[in-house]
């Protein structure tokens, strides 16, 4: 009995885990008539995202051909953003606002780093250092303002434009030197944005 019911939890397990897996990024075959906006709404994904995820250099495409699909953002990891984007940007402009949630979707979308917005916010590096620090001093779970909610359905509707930046920091109390060694992309109030 007891190694059925291991049986089924590996099983269950398992199937979980390829379930993630597949949700964090599909493929998508290229129909006749198809284009990047069309193939974008069909997976809620703005067609900017699709096409920088493929690194296509135009609008042109193939039939035949498949494209990667970024992953979708649940609702409850829009929270997760918007909380994050909360304790980190607060008392930024609503465009620090918008870049610092751009900053983890690029996250999510480059092969670099996880492939959900709650893989990235909870990343840990291999010395155990958390990516942001909300996570660490526990303010990752304040509940978010309205004007980083909708900072966050902002990044999301342009998500794969912008400055490709995949880090920030603020000079005055950023820790690492390692950050400020990133190629600048942009400055928005007290914040950097490198990649």
């Amino acid at each position: 009995m007891k190694k059925k019911l291991f049986t089924s939890f590996l099983v269950v397990g398992l199937l979980a885990t390829f379930t993630q897996v597949a949700d964090a990024q599909s493929t998508h075959s290229i129909q006749k008539g198809e284009t990047l906006s069309s193939i974008g709404d069909q997976y809620s994904i703005p067609a900017a995202a699709i096409k920088r995820s493929n690194n296509l250099s135009s609008e042109h495409l193939i039939a035949g051909e498949t494209l990667t699909i970024p992953a979708v953002v649940s609702q409850n990891e829009k929270e997760l953003l918007a909380r994050l984007v909360h304790a980190e940007a607060k008392g930024e402009s609503y465009a620090g606002k918008v870049a610092v949630a751009t900053v983890v979707l690029n996250r999510v979308d480059s092969d670099l780093f996880p492939d959900s917005v709650n893989d990235v916010v909870y990343e840990r590096s291999a010395s155990g250092h958390y990516a942001f620090s909300p996570v660490l001093d526990g303010s990752i779970s304040n509940t978010a303002d309205s004007e980083s909610t909708r900072a966050v359905e902002e990044a999301l509707q342009f998500r794969g434009q912008g400055q490709n930046s995949l880090y920030f920091y603020n000079p005055e109390t950023a820790t690492s030197k390692w950050v400020s060694t990133r190629e600048q992309t942009i400055v928005i109030g007290n914040h950097v944005f490198a990649k």
